[in-house]
């Protein structure tokens, strides 16, 4: 007994444990939405009807307390979930790209959630069906940028959309949500089936998911196994392009936030957009830095054609047709888009470093184009047509709002006193610069320009008087009273962009700092 004793302890101690610790600290971010939105869903089963405005409330402080975990968090450091044999290679990283994103997310989450509360109770949609999706999405969005391998980064993109999908088709009875939640749904789906085929190939050609060795691998793809890795990359891009509403992958964008909620449409445009980036950089700029030569010529093509087609689209906008102002955020979104994928473009051509720009952009763009999205909200509570001319006048109506969509546009337009606005596409045509691509830069600046036109024009609409007659009358009679949750909403975004213009190395520093561990 004491010889089976003495080799069955050394055998334990030659072979590695299968059981880990969790690190509960670094995962909250994730798990306290995911709980929070348990707890949302059956709770709503017994909650009387006069009670569920609680569910609203309590989603919130859920995705605030998420928000507030991301500060002990700050060094950037930790790991869970790692592989026994490989240490280095770990399925969850809170490294400091995760938790600028997270917070993105998180944010924004917490400023749609605001919208929501007002809209949910208007409009009469499910409130426990509403805020148990808009949780679980922000869960999958919040796991995304952490993910370190291809199985986790696709279930959370899955986590993030399929909700979303419900989300946009609320309205019940409604066409036009109907028709959006249906596009939106096939679009991603077809989006999902081309990244999985991708990451097939690329397991068959690497036999890993984890992107650390996936890129250690790819780097010696024995020769009959270099078009089979060549194709996954290829396709696994494909797949994420779509969710990153690329040029020509953009189709669903503009019918989506037409149909879907104000609240929604917000949503998708910044955390949606984010998951995207958040993937396509993961997969670029750790998974394939291999196929450099494949991916950067690609994205350098794609964000061309992307902001291109974005900026004339909404320059195509009439002011008098319904859900011209939707529409026109909508293809500005398309055109932000071509803008936040020069730098990872860049990666291709200098250093990964490059892609500090688009983190950087896009928290300049999530802070602003969330507050356009509030103040739409706010308007279509008198104006439910959703046209810019419903804009005209607004600031004598309603002065806040108006100065703060007007900064608002201004930041999108990267114009003075939008300080954050122009730093941040400096900093993104200094990345185009940095890494030779002088034809892009180029572009980036013409479309800038053709971007000022409509920007300004809706700026301008704020501050016009006011026809006399009849709409001048309705104007008044419909006058009422901003719900302190959308005004919230429109403080926040505006304090939070006036903060980065007044000090835009809180943010900028992002561009110029590592993100990834070296």
């Amino acid at each position: 007994m004491t010889a089976l004793t003495v080799l069955a302890a050394d055998l334990s101690a030659q072979t590695p444990s299968l059981v880990q610790s969790v690190d509960w600290l670094a995962i909250a971010p994730v798990v306290i939405p995911a709980t929070v939105a348990l707890v949302v869903l059956i709770a709503d089963l017994f909650v009387p009807e006069r009670g569920k405005p609680l569910l609203g409330w309590l989603s919130v402080a859920g995705l605030a307390a998420a928000t507030a975990t991301l500060l002990p968090l700050r060094e950037g450091d930790r790991s869970t979930f790692c592989l026994t044999g490989d240490p280095a290679a770990c399925s969850y990283t809170a490294d400091h790209f995760a938790l600028v994103v997270q917070f993105l997310v998180l944010a924004g989450a917490l400023v749609t959630a605001l919208l929501s509360v007002t809209a949910v109770r208007d409009t009469r949609m499910p409130a426990g069906e509403y805020w148990f999706l808009l949780l679980s999405s922000a869960a999958g969005a919040a796991l995304l940028p952490a993910s370190r391998d291809l199985a986790t980064l696709i279930v959370a993109l899955e986590v993030a959309s399929l909700p979303a999908f419900a989300l946009v088709g609320m309205r019940r009875g409604d066409r036009l949500s109907s028709e959006a939640a249906l596009k939106f749904f096939l679009s991603s789906v077809t989006a999902t089936a081309v990244s999985l085929m991708g990451i097939s190939f690329v397991y068959a050609a690497t036999g890993s998911l984890h992107l650390t060795q996936v890129a250690d691998r790819l780097d010696d793809v024995p020769g009959q196994l270099d078009t089979v890795a060549m194709v996954g990359v290829a396709l696994t891009l494909v797949g994420f392009a779509f969710k990153t509403a690329a040029v020509p992958f953009h189709f669903w964008v503009p019918d989506t936030y037409v149909g879907a909620p104000l609240p929604v449409a917000g949503y998708l445009s910044v955390i949606g957009k984010a998951v995207g980036f958040t993937g396509l950089i993961l997969v670029t700029v750790i998974a394939f830095p291999a196929y450099s030569d494949i991916w950067g010529p690609a994205l350098a093509v794609l964000a061309a054609l992307t902001m291109t087609l974005g900026n004339a689209a909404a320059l195509r906008q009439s002011a008098d047709r319904p859900n011209s102002a939707v529409r026109l955020l909508a293809w500005s979104s398309v055109g932000q888009a071509g803008y936040l994928l020069v730098p990872i473009a860049a990666a291709a051509y200098s250093d990964r470093d490059q892609i500090g720009s688009t983190v950087a952009y896009a928290l300049m763009y999530a802070a602003v184009n969330l507050g356009a999205f509030a103040v739409a909200a706010l308007v279509a509570r008198t104006k439910p047509l959703h046209r810019i001319s419903d804009y005209r006048g607004l600031y004598a109506e309603r002065p806040l709002a108006a100065l703060s969509l007007a900064f608002f546009l201004l930041c999108l337009a990267g114009l003075p006193p939008g300080i954050i606005g122009l730093f941040a596409k400096v900093v993104v045509f200094r990345s185009a610069v940095d890494a030779g691509l002088g034809w892009l830069a180029v572009i980036m600046a013409i479309n800038v320009v053709v971007a000022l036109y409509y920007y300004l024009r809706w700026t301008a609409l704020l501050f016009s008087r006011v026809p006399e007659g009849a709409e001048g009358v309705e104007r008044v009679q419909t006058r009422t009273k901003a719900p302190w949750p959308v005004t919230a909403a429109i403080l926040v975004t505006a304090v939070t962009a006036l903060v980065l213009s007044g000090a835009p190395q809180l943010v900028l520093r992002v561009a110029s700092g590592t993100l990834f561990p070296q």
